[in-house]
């Protein structure tokens, strides 16, 4: 399928979500691989996680780039040559890319309720503007507060960081599609703006399926 969604935010920062329906030999005859990523594709035991990483790769051509744009710093982010920040997400059948010159990052996760019984892996304060007994939107909140500290992870990449013990998102309600998040760790105080969107789509066995895309900036 070709592009999904494309979202402008301002004029030096997109967001492109590709919806990976094609099969994994489609897209690897669509796209050129530098030899690292030759490598690490053939490396992976996952069709699915293959297909998404090519679904990448057909992202750059949308946005005028190729693999060999691309290269990994020693703890695995994502960098461009020319020096525009990007940060990369892949979910079920889903896959983004959000370019900015400013620092980013992104998430795309499917809401499911398994992540309630994770919640306290991540979350701590949090707790204090969540309501159990709303099932739906305790699912859908949650699901916005990981994919928030996932994305602000992705932007600071530091060895150390909890999600739980660091990274703090204050109260918010669905309606507002953002929320403020803080960073504290070591002696590094962020904030960080934080925005958030949902859209559904159907698995291959023809079940809705919601996803929350949440990105940040520091």
């Amino acid at each position: 399928m070709p592009l999904y969604k494309t979202i402008i935010l301002n004029s030096s920062t997109q967001i492109l979500v590709w919806e990976i329906t094609e099969s994994y030999q489609e897209l690897f005859e669509a796209v050129v691989l530098n030899d690292s990523n030759l490598k690490r594709l053939n490396n992976m035991k996952s069709e699915i996680h293959q297909r998404a990483f090519l679904s990448v790769r057909k992202l750059f051509q949308v946005a005028d780039y190729t693999d060999f744009d691309l290269y990994y710093d020693e703890f695995g982010k994502p960098h461009l040559h020319d020096g525009k920040h990007i940060s990369i997400t892949h979910s079920h059948q889903f896959s983004a890319i959000i370019l900015s010159d400013a620092v980013v990052g992104i998430d795309i996760e499917l809401q499911r309720e398994k992540i309630i019984r994770i919640a306290d892996k991540f979350a701590d304060t949090e707790f204090s503007f969540l309501n159990p007994d709303q099932k739906e939107e305790y699912i859908r909140k949650l699901t916005v507060i990981w994919g928030a500290k996932e994305a602000i992870f992705k932007i600071r990449n530091e060895k150390g960081i909890s999600f739980k013990d660091h990274i703090k998102v204050d109260a918010f309600e669905m309606n507002d599609t953002q929320a403020k998040t803080e960073l504290h760790f070591d002696a590094i105080i962020r904030d960080f703006k934080v925005c958030f969107e949902e859209f559904d789509s159907y698995d291959e066995k023809g079940i809705k399926q919601n996803f929350t895309l949440v990105y940040a900036f520091e």
